[in-house]
C-alpha cells in the first residue's frame, strides 16, 4: 500500500537530554490536511542504534568517523520508523505525535524494524563505506 504522506522537512539528530536516544523532527503532510503536522521520532541508542551497529559489525575508524556512522544509521532508522508507524496507522489523524523507541507500548513494531535492518545490511555497509570510508 502506497502512502500519501509527504515529508516536507527533517531536522536532527538531536540528543535527548534525559534518555539514551537521538531524535529527529519531521514536518509531514497529507494532501487532505490543511497544515503540516510535526512528528518526533526517537532512536534508542541502546536498543536500536547499537543493535544495528552489531548487525553491521560496524567498528573502527576515528571518533569523527564513528560520529558520522552514528548520524547515518540513526537517520536510516528514523526514516524506517516513520514508514512503520505510518503503516501502523499512527499518522492517519491530523495531529502532532512523538514516536519513542520500539520497546514497551511499541514493541510490536520492533520485529519489523529488525527485519528491515537485516534486509538492508549490504546497502547500509556500502553507504558507510562510500560516505565515511570504513
Amino acid at each position: 500500500m502506497a502512502s500519501d504522506l509527504i515529508v516536507l522537512n527533517v531536522m536532527g539528530p538531536y540528543r535527548e537530554p534525559k534518555e539514551s536516544a537521538f531524535s529527529f523532527d519531521y514536518s509531514v503532510q497529507r494532501p487532505d490536511w490543511a497544515t503540516p503536522q510535526g512528528v518526533r521520532i526517537k532512536v534508542s541508542i541502546d536498543s536500536e542504534l547499537n543493535h544495528l551497529k552489531t548487525l553491521l559489525d560496524c567498528s573502527g575508524g576515528s571518533v569523527g568517523q564513528q560520529l558520522r556512522v552514528n548520524q547515518i544509521l540513526c537517520r536510516a532508522i528514523a526514516e524506517q520508523k516513520l514508514a512503520l508507524v505510518d503503516m501502523d496507522g499512527m499518522l492517519s489523524e491530523r495531529r502532532d505525535i512523538m514516536v519513542g523507541s520500539f520497546v514497551d507500548e511499541l514493541s510490536h513494531l520492533f520485529s519489523s524494524l529488525d527485519q528491515w535492518m537485516k534486509a538492508e545490511q549490504v546497502s547500509l555497509r556500502q553507504l558507510i563505506k562510500d560516505q565515511v570510508g570504513i
